[in-house]
C-alpha cells in the first residue's frame, strides 16, 4: 500500500492509542498523535519506533514500509486543534470515564468540520451517553478495539441513536482497509458483543470453581485446548452448523439435551466476582505466574497471539 496522504488523529497517547497509530501508520496513513502531557508523547513516541522495530525483526509487523518509515508518519502534538487540523477520522482513546470522554468530545466537537468521523474506543460506555450535546454527534461513534488491536483485529462499532448509516459503512470500509475485522451492531447495548459472549464464559468458569468441578488451571485448559482452537477459525453457530447436517439438524438432535444440561448446573447471571473465589484462584496462579512476573506473561500472550495472526493471514491466502 502507498503512502496515503490522507490525516487520521488519535486523542489519547497510551497503549491503545499506540496501537491505533501503528495501524493507521502500517496501512500508509499519515498519523497525528494528540495527548496534553508532552513527557507521555515523548514515551509514546519511543515506545511506538522500538516496538515496530521489534516487530519487524520477529516478521510480525503489518503494513508496508520498514518499521522506520512507519514511526516517521506518526506525528504527535500537544494542540488538539494542530492535531485535528485537516484530518477526515479521529479516533478517541482517552481513560474509560464517562465525564472525561464527554469533556474530550465536547473538545473535539469545537474544532472538526461537518464531514469529520469521531470514534471512541469506549469498551462498554455507549456513544450517546457523551456525545448527545454534540453539534457533529451524527457523525460520532464506538469503534471498540480489543486488546491488543495489533494482533486482535476485531473492533466492535457501536451507533448512537443518531449516528448516521453512512458514517457507519463508511468507518467499517476504513477498519477493513487497515486490516482490521469490523462488526457492526444494529444499536447499542450494554457490553456490546465480546463483552456479553465474555461475561457468560466467565459465569460458567466462576461457577465451576465454586462449586470445586475443576481447578482454575483446568478451566483454563478447556479453553485454550478445547473451545479456542475451534473458535479461533469458526464461531459458535457456525461450529453448530457443521457439527450436524446444517444447524437446524443440531437443534433438532441437541437442543433439548442442552437445555437439560443447563437446567442442571446453570447459576442465575450475574455471578459475582467475588474476592475470597478471586484470591484462591490467584492462589493457584502464584506457582506459575507470580505477580512480579505478569508483565512477562503478557508479553508471552502477544507473541502468541502474533504468531496465531500471522498464521491466519497465510491461510486466509489459500482460502
Amino acid at each position: 500500500m502507498a503512502q496515503n496522504t490522507k490525516k487520521i488523529s488519535i486523542v489519547g497517547s497510551g497503549l491503545i492509542g499506540q496501537n491505533w497509530s501503528m495501524i493507521f501508520a502500517g496501512a500508509g496513513y499519515n498519523v497525528c498523535l494528540f495527548d496534553v502531557d508532552p513527557a507521555q508523547l515523548e514515551r509514546a513516541k519511543s515506545n511506538i519506533s522500538s516496538t515496530l522495530q521489534r516487530y519487524e525483526k520477529d516478521g510480525l509487523m503489518r503494513g508496508t514500509g520498514t518499521a522506520v518509515e512507519q514511526s516517521t508518519r506518526v506525528s504527535t502534538s500537544t494542540s488538539l486543534e494542530e492535531c485535528l487540523h485537516s484530518t477526515f477520522y479521529v479516533q478517541e482513546c482517552v481513560p474509560e470515564n464517562l465525564e472525561l470522554k464527554t469533556k474530550v468530545f465536547a473538545q473535539i466537537d469545537k474544532v472538526i468540520g461537518d464531514d469529520v468521523i469521531v470514534a471512541s474506543s469506549s469498551s462498554c460506555l455507549v456513544a450517546s451517553s457523551f456525545t448527545e450535546k454534540c453539534n457533529h454527534r451524527d457523525h460520532m461513534l464506538v469503534a471498540h478495539p480489543i486488546n491488543p488491536p495489533y494482533f486482535i483485529p476485531l473492533v466492535e462499532m457501536v451507533p448512537a441513536p443518531w449516528t448516521k448509516p453512512e458514517v457507519m459503512v463508511t468507518t467499517r470500509t476504513l477498519m477493513e482497509e487497515i486490516g482490521q475485522s469490523p462488526v457492526s451492531l444494529k444499536r447499542e447495548c450494554p457490553g456490546f458483543a465480546l463483552n456479553r459472549l465474555q461475561y457468560a464464559c466467565i459465569n460458567e468458569a466462576w461457577n465451576m470453581y465454586q462449586s470445586g468441578l475443576l481447578s482454575a488451571e483446568d478451566i483454563d485448559k478447556v479453553c485454550y485446548d478445547g473451545l479456542g482452537p475451534r473458535y479461533a477459525f469458526i464461531g459458535p453457530l457456525e461450529t453448530m452448523h457443521l457439527n450436524a447436517d446444517g444447524i437446524v439438524d443440531y437443534c433438532k438432535r441437541y437442543a433439548e439435551g442442552a437445555v437439560d444440561v443447563q437446567n442442571k448446573t446453570f447459576k442465575p447471571i450475574p455471578t459475582l466476582y467475588d474476592v475470597p473465589t478471586a484470591e484462591k484462584i490467584q492462589a493457584e496462579y502464584n506457582t506459575s505466574m507470580p505477580l512480579d512476573k505478569i508483565q512477562n506473561k503478557r508479553q508471552w500472550r502477544d507473541n502468541r497471539l502474533a504468531a496465531l495472526a500471522k498464521l491466519k493471514k497465510e491461510m486466509g491466502k489459500n482460502d
